[in-house]
């Protein structure tokens, strides 16, 4: 089973439990107006890689991230490729080697049911409040998205929601609380990571020639980040 790979990072620290060999899948059918990777839009882009194989690479890693880590698959967005998921999930599974799917619930949920079923924690990205915010700032559907979350639940799954405050989009109280508000729905959703908006993908977007939606807007640190949850 072959799948398009953008690229990896073999210690990442921030992307679920313990130390998390990172693998970003080429094709996402969003277009957020702050997301950090385009360079994984084109579904035709990336390296060809077998499930196999990679499975073969993360395994020459578990020394370092041992029994608290694991296996993260991001994007892009890994439900653009779930039949690839959902094997490379099996096949860690076989070698008790936890998953995460970082995902923004997007693409075909039927065929994301096989990749849950080899998913140990999802990180889910709920990128606005609203369907109109949705389709208008990433031109996906929040309805889909918690369609997903429902599938999660239902499946026993623990989730992590993650949420980016950005400038002039989704940094107000009101909008906050709308996201904990909806997330207090659900059952097996453990926490809400509050991510800050960076800048530094700029020069991605200047490389492939794509303009950036958020250009001259200012980087959030985690200081106005708690600011702002403060007032929650």
């Amino acid at each position: 089973m072959e799948g398009r790979v953008s690229s990896v990072q073999s210690l990442g620290a921030v992307d679920g439990p313990g130390l998390r060999y990172v693998i970003f899948l080429q094709g996402c059918p969003l277009r957020c107006k702050y997301c950090h990777n385009p360079e994984t839009w084109d579904k035709t882009g990336g390296t060809l890689r077998t499930a196999e194989e990679l499975c073969r690479t993360v395994l020459r890693y578990r020394p370092y991230f041992g029994e608290t880590g694991g296996v993260t698959v991001s994007g892009g967005e890994p439900l653009m490729q779930p039949e690839f998921t959902a094997e490379l999930f099996r096949l860690l599974h076989e070698n008790g080697v936890h998953t995460a799917l970082d995902t923004a619930g997007a693409g075909d949920l039927e065929k994301a049911e096989a990749v849950l079923k080899h998913t140990d924690l999802v990180l889910c990205d709920v990128k606005f409040p609203t369907e109109s915010a949705y389709r208008e700032n990433c031109g996906g559907s929040l309805d889909h998205t918690l369609d997903f979350l429902r599938r999660t639940e239902r499946l026993r799954i623990p989730v992590w929601v993650r949420h980016v405050i950005a400038p002039g989009l989704t940094d107000t109280p009101a909008s906050l609380r709308a996201v904990r508000d909806l997330c207090a729905a659900f059952s097996n959703i453990e926490k809400i990571e509050w991510l800050p908006f960076k800048n530094i993908c700029a020069e991605k977007y200047e490389a492939l020639g794509i303009p950036f939606p958020m250009a001259g807007k200012p980087a959030y640190t985690q200081k106005h980040i708690d600011m702002l949850l403060s007032a929650l």
